[in-house]
C-alpha cells in the first residue's frame, strides 16, 4: 500500500509542476507514518491542495508558510472510530472529477497498515 500511495501523490506533484489541478482529499483516524508524511509536505511545497480529515492521532503539521501551507486538517472528534477510509486524488483535474482515482480501505496511514498488511 505504501508504493501505491506514494506513486499517487508523486503523480498529483508532476500534475501540479505541470500546471494542471493537483488535488488530495484523505479521511482516516490517524496520520503517523513519517514517510507519507514528508511526501504530503513535498506535495504541498509542489503547490498540490491537500485536504484531510482526521479522527485520531495527526503528526503532520498543516498550514506552515512556504512548507504545508496548502494542507488543510479538520478533526473529527466523536465517541467511536470510523471503519471506513477514504482517498481521492484528483488525476489532473478539481476534486471532485469524474476521472479522479479514488479508494476505500480500512487502513490509516500507519507504519503497521503500509508495511504489513495487504489491503484491497
Amino acid at each position: 500500500m505504501r508504493k501505491k500511495l506514494l506513486e499517487l501523490i508523486d503523480e498529483e506533484i508532476e500534475y501540479s509542476k505541470e500546471g494542471k489541478p493537483a488535488n488530495i482529499w484523505a479521511k482516516m483516524n490517524s496520520l503517523v507514518d513519517t514517510e507519507i508524511i514528508d511526501k504530503l509536505y513535498e506535495a504541498s511545497q509542489a503547490g498540490v491542495i491537500i485536504k484531510l480529515i482526521i479522527r485520531g492521532v495527526c503528526c503532520l503539521r498543516p498550514g506552515i508558510k512556504g512548507f504545508s501551507e496548502n494542507i488543510e486538517v479538520k478533526s473529527i472528534v466523536g465517541r467511536f472510530l470510523e471503519h471506513s477510509r477514504i482517498f481521492c486524488f484528483g488525476n489532473g483535474k478539481a476534486l471532485p472529477n469524474h476521472g479522479s482515482r479514488i479508494y476505500i480501505s480500512s487502513a490509516d496511514w500507519m507504519y503497521r497498515n503500509l508495511d504489513r498488511r495487504v489491503e484491497l
